[in-house]
């Protein structure tokens, strides 16, 4: 038998250092995803640290979700142009380091005890977040075959719920924990998290990433995003369901120290909340095998019908029925961030980072539901409040069945 050509051995062994550094650059890009996770996820203890602090009412308090995530809306397209411009490694670096900006700036408003300030430094923080997510989640669905994308996606954003399921726990202990409500408390938390941002951002700035041709080519985009429907019903998805999770979980705390859900004192509520962004975890896990037999939009219709019916059954009840199942909720939102985003920048070629910019833009949604829920909070409580987020996974629902067909 002949053996293998000198050139099939080089293709192999060309093959296997692709594989290799795609492999490298996949892990490099899940501790990226943990990192934006943890700090994220720190609002929801934040919220009702500094309502407590600044004797804010539940309007008022989601204003850090505002200023939070519609840093997303006004930052996506420059971050797009901007990775346009420097690429997708050096858009990861200057994430990095406008993110610790925005924690340096916790510092002088607790300093001055100013909730304006602290609303500025959330809005830059928040910033920073954009970039990185600009840059992050189309290059990890591009590591590897479009098929297994959202396979893909969904395991790298399993390591992002990790960090939202440790970052409750930690803030809880460090900020919620405090004896009294004094905005000092952040001061140390949030310097630390700054100075471990700018370690990340030496080292990205010092390994090397595979450059993705087919996403970084020269050749500028033409054509408008409005052109590809499944995108910009994609996009209106991926607004939903941000508000649809954030405004939940912004309002965790508060719910489970109701005295009908669960009495908790804020310290153990926050603790709680480690749950639903855990749930979150797991069936990203889950969600990044079953995919790969499953449809991503058959996946996604059937997670999100049952969360509706969580919510629902949260709405009814009382006590520990009521806290489980909006915890439960959790589980469901797993796959549907990583899954949405693959289906809206499906097939876009050299316009995927201009798509990217313009979904991740959606995710102003965090921004506007929580402060509808919160106006719904304030005028008929805030358990019946939930059928805002209700509402988000309906459409969600019907984008999966309907919406996420391409179309010429």
């Amino acid at each position: 038998m002949a053996g293998s050509t000198p050139e099939a051995s080089s293709a192999k062994v060309a093959e296997g250092q692709v594989q290799g550094k795609q492999t490298f650059a996949f892990i490099a890009m899940t501790c990226l995803f943990f990192f934006w996770g943890f700090i994220t996820v720190l609002n929801d203890i934040l919220i009702p640290f500094l309502k407590e602090s600044f004797d804010l009412n539940y309007t008022q308090a989601m204003l850090v979700q505002f200023c939070f995530f519609g840093a997303y809306f006004i930052v996506s397209p420059f971050a797009g142009r901007l990775i346009d411009k420097v690429g997708y490694q050096q858009g990861i670096v200057i994430g990095l380091l406008t993110t610790a900006a925005g924690c340096c700036l916790f510092y002088p408003s607790a300093s001055l005890h100013l909730y304006p300030l602290f609303l500025f430094g959330f809005f830059v923080l928040a910033s920073g977040i954009t970039i990185l997510q600009v840059a992050a989640n189309p290059y990890v669905a591009a590591l590897g075959p479009e098929k297994t994308a959202a396979s893909r996606l969904n395991l790298a954003q399993a390591a992002n719920s990790f960090g939202t399921t440790v970052g409750p726990i930690v803030g809880a202990a460090l900020i919620l924990g405090v004896v009294a409500a004094d905005a000092s408390a952040v001061q140390g938390p949030y310097l630390m998290i700054a100075a471990l941002l700018v370690v990340a951002a030496i080292v990205f700035r010092s390994i090397k990433l595979p450059v993705l041709t087919h996403m970084e080519s020269e050749e500028k985009a033409e054509g408008s995003v409005w052109q590809h429907r499944h995108l910009v019903l994609g996009a209106l998805a991926i607004f939903l369901y941000v508000g649809g999770e954030v405004s939940i979980g912004s309002f965790l705390v508060n719910y489970f120290s109701e005295s009908t859900i669960g009495g908790l004192t804020t310290a153990e509520a926050g603790e709680m909340v480690a749950y639903y962004w855990g749930a979150a975890m797991i069936g990203r896990l889950i969600g990044a095998v079953l995919m790969n037999y499953v449809a991503d939009t058959k996946y996604l219709a059937i997670n999100a019908l049952i969360a509706i019916v969580m919510i629902v059954v949260s709405m009814n009840t009382s006590g520990s029925v009521a806290m489980w199942s909006i915890l439960a909720v959790g589980f469901f939102n797993s796959i549907m961030f990583p899954t949405i985003f693959t289906l809206a920048v499906k097939g876009l070629g050299s316009m995927t980072s201009k798509g990217s910019g313009f979904v991740c833009q959606a995710i102003v949604g965090g921004a506007l539901i929580p402060l509808v829920q919160g106006v719904a909070a304030d005028t008929m409580g805030i358990q019946l409040s939930f059928i805002v987020p209700m509402l988000c996974y309906i459409y969600i629902g019907w984008y999966a069945v309907k919406g996420a067909e391409r179309r010429a």
